[in-house]
């Protein structure tokens, strides 16, 4: 009897699998690069880098629970790819780019551009979507299904403010016409992939009106502030996906932030690893309790034999 196992072909008339049949099973967390915050008058904050994570027990980005594990089988490379983050908006009155998605068995979008007060104002989707910037009530660009959430709406009754860029586990805040501050960014994600629990995926914070203080706080997890006034906004915090913060209420000086570059992690059990070696370009090993815990702070790829 001819019997077929994941590409193996055997004439043995058993069910027994080949041992190179069998794959090293690993848990990973792939987050994309953050969107960068709209530039200039009152401009929404980027939304975080989409967020898949595959822990058991932990949660993936718009509220998803954990993706599927995965098997990485013998003499096959894996390509691992970290996504930079999206730029504020070049010129006064700007979107912010998208930042650039990450990649590891799964695809991860990088996160949605801040509005800018201008025709440009909506929010970009992404991940997570970028805030919507001070003009007639933008909205906020959507995020993507089981990676984030979406940005929050700018205010324009009163005077006008940014929404923040959407993050990995909340929408991003609402600009406020009451108290002239930009919307916050969207709370990111906890995971103890590491062995110590990291909150990434946050958005920036929204542009705010009238004094530097008004800028929007940047999600947990990574997002950078937005700014008010002739101040500056806070670029997204490396290697979380954080969005940048949206820039204030000057076509000038309020430039909006940067997003951050993304992150790939993948781990498995060390116990689990015996009849395998492991290799990786650019990515570093830990352990941790168990664990052994690759790290990718830029492009690179995994190789097992």
């Amino acid at each position: 009897m001819t019997r077929s196992y994941l590409g193996y072909v055997s004439s043995q008339t058993t069910d027994t699998i080949p041992v190179a049949a069998a794959g090293l099973s690993v848990e990973y967390l792939v987050i994309a690069g953050g969107g960068g915050g709209g530039r200039g008058s009152v401009g929404g904050g980027g939304g975080a880098g989409g967020y898949v994570c595959s822990v058991v027990g932990e949660n993936s980005g718009g509220g998803a629970s954990a993706a599927s594990t995965f098997s990485l089988t013998k003499t096959n490379t894996y390509a691992v790819t970290v996504g930079a983050g999206g730029s504020t908006g070049a010129t006064t009155n700007s979107q912010g780019t998208n930042g650039s998605n990450s990649g590891f068995i799964v695809a991860a979008i990088g996160g949605g551009g801040g509005g800018s007060n201008a025709s440009a104002a909506t929010g970009l989707s992404g991940g997570s979507g970028g805030g919507g910037a001070g003009a007639s009530s933008s909205a906020g660009g959507t995020g993507t299904n089981s990676q984030g959430f979406a940005g929050g709406t700018a205010a324009s009754s009163g005077n006008t403010t940014g929404g923040g860029g959407g993050g990995a586990s909340a929408v991003g805040g609402n600009g406020s016409p009451s108290t002239d501050k930009g919307g916050t960014g969207g709370a990111g994600v906890s995971s103890s992939i590491t062995g110590t629990p990291t909150v990434r995926g946050g958005g920036g914070g929204g542009g705010g009106w009238n004094n530097a203080a008004n800028g929007g706080a940047g999600g947990n997890g990574g997002g950078g502030n937005g700014s008010g006034n002739s101040s500056t906004a806070s670029n997204g915090s490396a290697n979380t996906g954080g969005g940048g913060g949206g820039g204030g209420y000057d076509g000038v000086s309020g430039s909006g932030g940067n997003g951050g570059s993304g992150v790939v992690f993948v781990r498995y059990l060390t116990s689990a690893a015996s009849g395998f070696t492991v290799t990786a370009t650019v990515g570093t090993s830990t352990t941790s309790g168990a664990y052994t815990i690759w790290t990718f702070n830029a492009s690179g790829s995994l190789t097992v034999a």
